[in-house]
């Protein structure tokens, strides 16, 4: 088995912190507890996290999803924490005051969101810390997508954000994380984690037509999901956005950079959904 210690999932101290829940609509985690430090990931609308200590307006937290650890705002979390029934499918949709489309917009909520849905009236869902949503924008929480590919091109064009992992701005691994989590497979934060930990390496996947639909091709530090045998998709630096090339077009102009791709990596859909993956249950 492979070891799946490694810093950035693990807290500062064991023991049992505080569960609390994402209420606002994202929540930044950053690497320290001041607001211009380096932002290592984000917690989407409904997440839960493990509050361990608290510096100022900051707490630091372990996201319960990938146990990636960070400081984020204390008010963008709130207690106790409600248990989820439907998520949020659609790429964006507004939470509103009331259950009407005139209503005065409580703000954004992403795709990957969850929702505790209580009440549904004039086609929009009540929920317990999101305000009202339109019904059409979220599923129930056992209803998922069946093609990665398919919802990382909603992404087409969403602008590139360092440590982002929703469509207002995400990272190469923010784009494969929520394409793959919409289809009920939960990958680790990092491409060096999604390379050692998620799915089947691909045997000669340089060859020609060894590459499939929904396959990963991994840099060190950058990865992206395959339209097909031939065509990229990936949050990248070069065009600040998710764009989509030739993979032969790619892999030079990425290896000055990055050097040349590690490996590729195949996710079997029907085998790992909802499953918990090995790494996400070390603790």
């Amino acid at each position: 088995m492979p070891d799946f210690f490694d810093q950035r999932l693990t807290p500062p101290r064991r023991g049992q912190g505080m569960l609390m829940q994402v209420s606002a609509g994202i929540a930044a985690l950053r690497g320290a507890p001041r607001p211009d430090a380096e932002m290592v990931t984000q917690a989407l609308h409904g997440e839960t996290v493990t509050l361990f200590s608290e510096a100022g307006e900051f707490g630091l937290v372990q996201m319960e999803r990938d146990r990636y650890v960070g400081w984020t705002l204390m008010d963008a979390l709130s207690a106790p924490v409600s248990e989820p029934t439907h998520w949020v499918s659609a790429l964006r949709t507004y939470a509103y005051s009331q259950p009407h489309l005139k209503s005065a917009p409580y703000g954004l909520i992403s795709m990957g969101s969850a929702v505790t849905v209580t009440g549904e009236e004039n086609g929009f869902f009540r929920t317990t810390r999101g305000g009202w949503l339109t019904s059409g924008h979220v599923q129930p929480i056992n209803t998922r997508f069946d093609d990665p590919a398919d919802v990382a091109l909603r992404f087409l064009h969403a602008p590139y954000l360092w440590g982002g992992c929703e469509s207002l701005g995400l990272d190469c691994t923010g784009l494969t994380r929520a394409a793959f989590l919409s289809c009920g497979v939960v990958l680790p934060r990092d491409s060096d984690m999604q390379f050692a930990w998620s799915g089947e390496a691909v045997d000669d996947w340089n060859a020609p037509g060894a590459l499939r639909r929904n396959d990963l091709v991994f840099w060190k530090g950058h990865v992206g999901i395959m339209l097909d045998d031939k065509t990229l998709l990936h949050a990248n630096g070069h065009h600040m956005a998710v764009a989509k090339e030739p993979l032969l077009m790619a892999i030079p102009r990425i290896a000055k950079e990055y050097g040349e791709p590690r490996g590729a990596r195949r996710i079997d859909i029907s085998k790992e959904r909802e499953r918990t993956p090995d790494w996400l249950a070390h603790r």
